[in-house]
């Protein structure tokens, strides 16, 4: 008789858990009216729209090595899918391509997904950041520096936006042609990096300390032979380059670009500093210490037992440089976000 009580309650008690399963689910409208809104946390992947600054920090990667903070989301814009807009969990997804493959909307990859998203006029998605830029006190949306974006996506982009963030955005072209682009667009409101920076002469884009020999490159193309331990000199920032031992750039330049990304991975110093072709002329072919602060930068002239060597810069045939008498020689600079600079110079021995 127990056997058979046993036998009806388990009975009665998978009626119940079947019937529950066969129920239908609560409607979208039901379900926020019982549980309230849904709120962005780190484990969604992305929002249709922020209507909160507490949404947008909710998916925002923060960049602290900054002299301000640099909060950031990085979105897609589906034009398949009536324009439809993600707003991508930054905290989650580092790139659009992670975001894009990671959700099953493409499974295009590598030169694929760059041609036909980067390039292509007539592409699928949009890919850009919109980040809260704290000196000019604005919002800004922007694109990779070698995007070919057109007038009419950045028209679009702008409209996307406006309908689905709750505050105004600008819009932030971070190369000429982006710049020609954008003033075909009527009542297009702009926030260049030179606004952002407009008293900045140095900016740390990438806090770190490394060893590398000073290469400065007037005009970057397919000519100049790059070596892997080398720090660059640049006068802006190239759309793409191999890993090198650090980056210094003579014009302001976005910490959202794509070079100044992939340096983050490299963990090897970047930074912008005025006029840094003239200024650091004097270290070129040099061995030296460069180390980025948030607030300042120092090179200093390496020993010959702390400098690399490798067979493979060997195999490349480049000539090593010789080093200059140490009485005709600067040691170190040392340069501020203000912009004064001491040099130091050895006696001679």
């Amino acid at each position: 008789m127990k056997f058979s009580n046993t036998r009806a309650k388990a009975f009665t008690l998978l009626v119940l858990l079947l019937a529950a399963a066969a129920a239908p689910p609560l409607a979208a409208a039901q379900r926020e009216k019982k549980f309230g809104k849904p709120v962005a946390s780190t484990t969604q992947r992305s929002m249709p729209a922020l209507r909160s600054r507490a949404e947008f920090d909710k998916l925002a990667r923060v960049y602290t090595d900054q002299p301000y903070a640099l909060p950031h989301v990085i979105f897609v814009i589906d034009r398949r899918d009536k324009n439809k807009i993600y707003y991508v969990n930054s905290q989650r997804f580092r790139f659009h391509k992670d975001f894009v493959n990671g959700t099953y909307l493409s499974l295009e990859r590598g030169q694929e997904f760059f041609r036909n998203n980067y390039l292509n006029e007539n592409r699928r998605f949009i890919l850009g950041t919109l980040a809260w830029q704290a000196p000019v006190k604005r919002y800004t949306f922007e694109y990779w520096e070698g995007d070919l974006a057109t007038a009419e996506l950045i028209g679009l982009t702008a409209e996307v936006i406006r309908k689905t963030f709750f505050e105004p955005v600008a819009y932030k072209p971070n190369s000429l042609r982006q710049e020609q682009e954008a003033a075909k667009v009527a009542g297009l409101d702009r926030v260049t990096q030179s606004d952002i920076a407009r008293e900045q002469e140095y900016q740390a884009l990438n806090v770190a300390k490394g060893i590398g020999r000073i290469h400065v490159i007037d005009k970057l193309d397919e000519h100049v032979e790059i070596g892997f331990n080398e720090i660059l000199v640049l006068d802006e920032v190239p759309l793409s380059l191999p890993p090198v031992a650090g980056i210094i750039i003579s014009k302001p330049s976005t910490p959202l670009s794509h070079i100044n990304l992939l340096v983050k991975g490299w963990g090897v110093p970047n930074a912008y500093i005025k006029n840094a072709g003239e200024l650091l002329k004097q270290y070129d072919g040099w061995w030296v210490t460069f180390e980025t602060l948030p607030d300042k930068y120092t090179i200093k002239r390496a020993e010959t037992r702390s400098r690399p060597t490798s067979a493979r810069w060997r195999a490349r045939g480049s000539p090593a440089s010789p080093s200059p008498p140490a009485s005709a020689s600067p040691s170190s600079t040392t340069t501020s976000s203000s912009g004064r600079t001491a040099s130091k110079t050895p006696s001679s021995r």
